[in-house]
């Protein structure tokens, strides 16, 4: 039982999926390494933010997480 990483990519994109996660009662984490490496005080434009479920959720959202890849 661990996390795992479900997508990475912009910030909006990513928090329209965790929106997305959470409405069908997945918790999500949300991880922006953009913010990070800005208060930090190197940005950097490659960085994305992640999104991440718990494994043993991944059945349960799977369904959100493909429809959402084929829409993007």
């Amino acid at each position: 039982m661990g996390i795992m990483k479900i997508f990475s990519g912009s910030e909006i994109l990513a928090q329209s999926l965790q929106q997305k996660i959470e409405s069908i009662g997945v918790n999500t984490v949300l991880k922006n390494n953009i913010q990070s490496a800005r208060l930090a005080g190197f940005g950097n434009s490659d960085l994305a933010v992640e999104v991440f479920i718990q494994e043993v959720d991944f059945g349960k959202a799977n369904l959100v997480i493909e429809e959402f890849r084929m829409s993007i």
